[in-house]
């Protein structure tokens, strides 16, 4: 099984850069690099609901 990480998309629609994810989701912007290149084994379950809060 694969997870596909497309936060550059979803950043792009909404017309927000990374370090507003950041600083509204409470993720550093290292993690969220991190995250979004794909270099992460896991994520937190609070971590990524916040994310999903804030790009709705």
């Amino acid at each position: 099984m694969e997870v596909i990480v497309r936060l550059d998309v979803m950043l792009a629609r909404r017309k927000m850069k990374g370090k507003d994810l950041a600083e509204r989701g409470c993720i550093t912007e290292h993690n969220l690099c991190l995250l979004k290149s794909g270099k992460v084994k896991g994520v937190r379950l609070e971590t990524l609901a916040r994310i999903c809060e804030v790009l709705d």
